[in-house]
C-alpha cells in the first residue's frame, strides 16, 4: 500500500471513529462525515496518477471529475429513494394514517401486547422501514404502557423487531435498500429466502422476553383515538392505502419498467402528493397548511441524507484506491472463503459502528460474480443483507433504530447490553442457522 492510500485510510478511519463517538464527542455524524468524503477525494487528487497510470495530463482531472460523477449518481439513486420514501410516511402520519395501530394492538394482556408489538413492528418495518417503524411504534406504547420498567421491555422488543423485518424486505433497511438498487439481491429471491431466517430472529428474543411480563395492565389504561386530521376517516384511510401501498408497489414498478427504485418512489409520492392537494380544496386553507406536503418537505431529516451521501462517497475512495478489493482478498483467504463466518463476522462489526458504510464496503470489496455464492441473490448477498440488518439490535447504538428508541425512552447503553444483548444474538445465531438449513434443503 502506497503513502497516500495509507493516508487516505488513516483519515477515513479517523472520520469513522469519530462518526462512531458521535455521544460523546456531540457532533453530529453527518459532519463528519461529508468532512472525511471531502478530504479523502481531495487527498486522492494530489496523487492521482498512482491509480491512473494509464491517464496523464489534463485528462486524469477529467477521469477524476468523471469518477466523482459517477459515484454521485449511484449514490443519488438510493438518497433520492430514501427521501421518497421518508415523505410518504410522514405524508401518511401527519394526516392520521398510522391510527389503526393503535385500536389494532390494544390488549390488557401484558403478553399479548408483547406478542401483537413484535408482530406489527415485524411486519410494518417491512413496509415503511425500521426507524420510522420504530418511532410510531414507541408512540403507540407511550399511550398503552404507563410503567416505564415494563416500557423498556417493549421498546427493546421494537429494535429487535425492526431490525428484523427490515432485513427481508429489499425496502425495509437502508442496507437493503442499497443491495437491492445494487442489483445483487432481488425482491423475490430476498424475501422467499431471508423471511423465515429474519422471523426467527425476531420469534426467539420475543418468547425469552415473555417471561419477565406477567399480568394485566389497569382497566384505567386506555388508548384515545387522536383524530389530528381534517379529513375524513375515508379520506384517511385513501391516503394510508395510497402510501403503503405504494411503497410495496414500487418492487413491482422496478420488475415491470427496469426503471431505477428510486423512479417508482417518485411515482407514489407524486400520485399521493396530487390526491392530498385534491382533498385540502375542500378544507379551510389556515388549518391545514401544516399538513400539505410542500410543508412536510421541511421535516424530513436532511442531517441524515446528508450523512449517507457522505459516507458513500467517502467509501467511493477507498473502492477507487483499491483497498475495499484488497481488504476483500484478506478475509477470504484468512476465513477460507466461508461466507457464513465472515458475513457473522460483519453482522457483529455492525453493532458497533454503522452498518451503512460497512455495507457499502462489501458492495465495493466483493464483485458480482455470474454464478455461485456471489452471483446475485447468492448466498453471500443475501446473508449480508440478513446480518447486517439484524446484527444492529445485539447493541442500542447498532442501527438507526436502536439509536432513535434510546434517544425516546431514555434507554442507557449499560442497561440494554446487560438486558438483551445477549438475547438479541441468540436470536441473531438462530436466524443463521435457519438460512443454513434452507439452503441445504434446496440444493440437498
Amino acid at each position: 500500500m502506497s503513502t497516500l492510500s495509507l493516508l487516505i485510510v488513516v483519515v477515513f478511519c479517523i472520520g469513522y471513529l469519530c462518526i462512531a463517538l458521535e455521544g460523546v464527542t456531540k457532533i453530529n455524524k453527518a459532519a463528519i462525515a461529508l468532512l472525511m468524503c471531502v478530504l479523502c477525494w481531495t487527498l486522492l487528487m494530489t496523487g492521482p496518477a498512482d491509480y491512473y497510470p494509464a491517464i496523464a495530463g489534463e485528462s486524469i482531472i477529467h477521469h477524476i471529475s468523471e469518477v466523482i460523477e459517477h459515484h454521485l449518481g449511484d449514490a443519488a439513486g438510493t438518497l433520492f429513494f430514501l427521501m421518497g420514501a421518508m415523505t410518504i410516511v410522514e405524508i401518511v402520519d401527519s394526516n392520521g394514517g398510522f391510527n389503526f395501530v393503535r385500536d389494532t394492538i390494544k390488549t390488557r394482556s401484558k403478553r399479548k401486547l408483547m406478542w401483537r408489538v413484535a408482530l406489527m413492528t415485524f411486519f410494518l418495518s417491512a413496509i415503511l422501514d425500521n426507524l420510522t417503524t420504530s418511532i410510531v411504534m414507541i408512540m403507540v406504547l407511550r399511550k398503552l404502557v404507563q410503567s416505564q420498567t415494563d416500557r423498556l421491555l417493549y421498546a427493546a422488543l421494537v429494535v429487535i423487531a425492526a431490525n428484523s423485518g427490515g432485513a427481508f424486505s429489499p425496502i425495509g433497511d437502508v442496507t437493503t435498500i442499497m443491495l437491492w438498487i445494487k442489483g445483487v439481491i432481488t425482491t423475490q429471491g430476498v424475501i422467499s429466502e431471508i423471511f423465515v431466517p429474519s422471523l426467527v430472529s425476531m420469534l426467539v428474543p420475543a418468547f425469552i422476553l415473555q417471561f419477565q411480563l406477567k399480568g394485566k395492565f389497569d382497566k384505567s389504561q386506555n388508548l384515545p383515538k387522536a383524530d389530528i386530521s381534517q379529513f375524513t376517516k375515508a379520506q384517511r384511510n385513501v391516503i394510508f392505502w395510497l402510501g403503503v401501498g405504494g411503497l410495496c408497489f414500487v418492487p413491482i414498478f422496478k420488475t415491470i419498467t427496469h426503471l431505477p427504485p428510486f423512479m417508482g418512489i417518485l411515482l407514489v409520492l407524486g400520485i399521493l402528493w396530487t390526491v392530498t392537494e385534491i382533498f385540502h380544496h375542500n378544507t379551510a386553507e389556515d388549518d391545514t397548511m401544516a399538513q400539505r406536503v410542500s410543508d412536510l418537505l421541511s421535516r424530513i431529516d436532511l442531517s441524515t441524507i446528508m450523512f449517507f451521501l457522505g459516507i458513500l462517497m467517502a467509501v467511493a475512495v477507498l473502492q477507487e484506491i483499491g483497498v475495499l478489493t484488497m481488504l476483500g482478498g484478506v478475509l477470504d483467504s484468512t476465513f477460507e472463503g466461508n461466507h457464513y463466518l465472515v458475513t457473522g463476522i460483519i453482522g457483529v462489526l455492525s453493532s458497533i459502528v454503522d452498518n451503512v458504510p460497512l455495507v457499502a464496503g462489501c458492495m465495493g470489496m466483493y464483485p458480482v460474480a455470474a454464478a455461485g455464492d456471489m452471483a446475485v441473490d447468492g448466498i453471500f448477498w443475501q446473508l449480508l443483507a440478513y446480518c447486517a440488518g439484524v446484527g444492529g439490535s445485539m447493541l442500542i447504538i447498532g442501527s438507526a433504530a436502536g439509536v432513535v428508541v434510546m434517544g425516546l425512552e431514555k434507554i442507557t447503553f449499560g442497561w440494554y447490553m446487560k438486558k438483551i444483548t445477549w438475547i438479541a444474538f441468540v436470536g441473531y445465531l438462530a436466524g443463521i442457522l435457519i438460512y443454513w438449513l434452507e439452503r441445504m434443503l434446496m440444493f440437498s
